[in-house]
């Protein structure tokens, strides 16, 4: 199985550290795995929290609520657990 490195939580500094507000799961008090992948790429983080941000932002035909029930059924199609 392949592991992706990612930097402990503990240890987000500089870029990355500016970051981690932004990501950290505050339920539980760490980045989920999905989001820690992107550790090692700052701009890449930033990136994907923007993309995510602008799919799920409000818009004119769909509810929060109606988004997040595709974003399951597309994770379930594709096996995915996130």
């Amino acid at each position: 199985m392949a592991r992706i490195e990612t930097v402990p939580d503990d240890s987000w500094d500089g870029e990355l550290g500016k970051l981690y507000p932004t990501v950290v799961d505050p339920k539980y008090g760490r980045v989920d795995n999905i989001i820690a992948v992107h550790s090692l790429n700052p701009r890449g983080l930033a990136a994907h929290q923007s993309l995510y941000g602008s799919a799920m932002a409000s818009t004119a035909s769909l509810r929060k609520v109606e988004r997040e029930l595709i974003a399951l059924v597309v994770s379930l199609e594709n096996h995915c657990h996130y």
